[in-house]
């Protein structure tokens, strides 16, 4: 007996009984993804109607950053502390918002819904993941530059930095927001309640 045909023979005794898959041996590209809930589709529907004119993120000329260079950010009044924790991953994610493969005016509408919203239900620390490409105008890369410019924008945003590698690294940014008032005077509140 041959070595291949003894191998084939044991492979057999391995695998025991198996039979092919019925029907097409390729994936389906042409379904789509899950559709969207009917709330997750009226909140955007209603994120977008009332945003109107209000959108105030440049959808200008962007400088294309190095596509392999991390992004940081702190506003002046920032703790570096923050910053470093945010970076470590010390901070969970309470909100995702995914742009991959999005035309850069539907990014730019998402982002901007998704930051006033996040701040108006007092979030803290969210996630955009908007992808990494190999060359500095990858149209990844294009996108990361403008999500880059326009977290700079908000006042809303405190720091920002890459993601760790095990999180989406370069091709995700996590985000720190500033607190709100309401979120302020709720912890004024239970800093009193405590001295008291």
């Amino acid at each position: 007996m041959t070595q291949s045909l003894r191998s084939e023979m044991d492979f057999r005794a391995l695998v025991g009984d198996v039979r092919p898959l019925k029907g097409r041996n390729r994936a389906n590209v042409e379904k789509s993804p899950k559709a969207p809930s009917e709330a997750q589709l009226a909140r955007r529907e209603s994120a977008e109607q009332g945003l109107g004119d209000s959108n105030f993120l440049s959808d200008d000329f962007v400088d294309l950053l190095p596509a392999f260079d991390p992004v940081e950010f702190r506003r002046e009044g920032t703790q570096q502390g923050v910053a470093d924790k945010l970076r470590h991953g010390g901070y969970p994610v309470q909100a995702q918002l995914h742009l991959l493969r999005r035309p850069v005016a539907e990014c730019r509408r998402l982002l901007f819904a998704f930051i006033q919203d996040a701040y108006a239900h007092d979030l803290r620390s969210v996630q955009i993941i908007h992808g990494r490409g190999n060359a500095i105008d990858s149209p990844a890369n294009v996108l990361r530059s403008y999500v880059v410019k326009w977290l700079n924008q908000f006042d809303e945003v405190q720091a920002y930095v890459s993601a760790q590698p095990s999180e989406g690294g370069l091709g995700a940014t996590w985000v720190m927001l500033r607190k709100s008032d309401r979120a302020k005077a709720n912890n004024r509140e239970r800093q009193q309640k405590r001295r008291g």
